[in-house]
């Protein structure tokens, strides 16, 4: 099954802060706030959702299809991830731009303070679906929202199977755009916090989404992820991690490991079993795609957590 990727592609600018932030927020100034953070350490890593979500379909022996804009300066990003087992054929950079930039500070108590700067990921809305052989599964993550839109559009009326992961740009899309991703999607995912917002802006409770949709997974970080079906509630552990470095890139790992299952036919529940095994392998490094692993010890870790893995339904 061929799973296309589409999302951003961005550059991770990732400073650490030696304290905490909320210590700074002074509540009866909130409506103006001057702060400036002094951070430790900056690295500059390969980032953005698309590629981080394709880095872990490819650990896990996929050949994903890696559908995006990029800018001028992603010569050796395309070589990098050419390298790792990800198609990027269809990657598109833009003339005059920038490759999207994402500048992210994290506090002791993994807070983050983040920026993102678009870049040549404006220019998504170029990209189409009709241009790609047999998509046999898709997974829409943060993007343009107007890209979005269009992805999910198309992908309803080309028949495509899609997962909608409207992300951080909850904030940002409107309610109408964020109903006409999530409706018809085959799985609708986000962390806890974007479903809320997802809720208060489109009106759709869990039940809404359910009528069209297999499944809803809101994920809730260390406390792992929920699984809503019209007939069940599945909650999903976290994996216990062998350490905490930086949670940059977590969310899109899970994803990974999730659409990689789904493609080996795997049941929504060990396919989200999976993807807490890959999210916890991203958490223990910095950055979405310094990890890496064998299939084998992905298996094996699997195994010690949830048991021997399903084979395919």
């Amino acid at each position: 099954m061929r799973i296309v990727v589409t999302g951003s592609i961005a550059y991770d600018y990732l400073m650490s802060f030696p304290g905490a932030f909320t210590e700074h927020f002074l509540p009866e100034h909130m409506h103006r706030v001057s702060l400036s953070f002094l951070v430790d350490s900056m690295d500059k890593r390969r980032g953005g959702c698309a590629p981080n979500i394709a880095y872990t379909l490819a650990l896990l022996g996929d050949r994903p299809l890696l559908m995006a804009t990029a800018g001028e300066d992603f010569g050796e990003y395309r070589q990098w991830l050419e390298a790792a087992g990800v198609d990027t054929s269809h990657v598109t950079q833009v003339a005059g731009k920038f490759t999207a930039s994402f500048f992210c500070s994290t506090d002791q108590h993994n807070n983050q303070i983040a920026s993102f700067y678009t870049g040549a990921m404006a220019d998504a809305g170029q990209l189409s679906f009709r241009g790609i052989e047999n998509p046999g599964l898709a997974i829409i993550s943060p993007n343009d929202p107007g890209a979005m839109v269009q992805y999910a559009d198309e992908c309803r009326t080309l028949g495509i199977r899609y997962v909608f992961d409207p992300g951080q740009q909850c904030a940002r899309m409107s309610g109408d755009e964020l109903k006409e991703g999530a409706i018809g999607a085959a799985i609708v995912i986000c962390n806890d916090y974007e479903f809320e917002l997802l809720r208060q802006k489109t009106g759709l409770e869990e039940r809404d989404i359910l009528v069209r949709s297999e499944a809803l997974i809101v994920t809730r970080g260390e406390h792992g992820s929920t699984i809503v079906t019209a007939r069940d509630r599945i909650d999903v552990p976290a994996v216990e991690p062998r350490r905490i470095v930086d949670p940059t890139g977590v969310g899109d790992a899970y994803r990974g490991g999730l659409l990689r299952g789904l493609a080996l036919g795997l049941g929504v529940q060990a396919s989200a079993q999976m993807g807490s095994v890959a999210a916890t392998y991203a958490l223990e490094h910095l950055g979405g795609q310094s990890h890496a692993y064998t299939w084998q010890e992905f298996r094996q870790r699997y195994e010690e957590h949830f048991g021997p893995l399903p084979t395919a339904s």
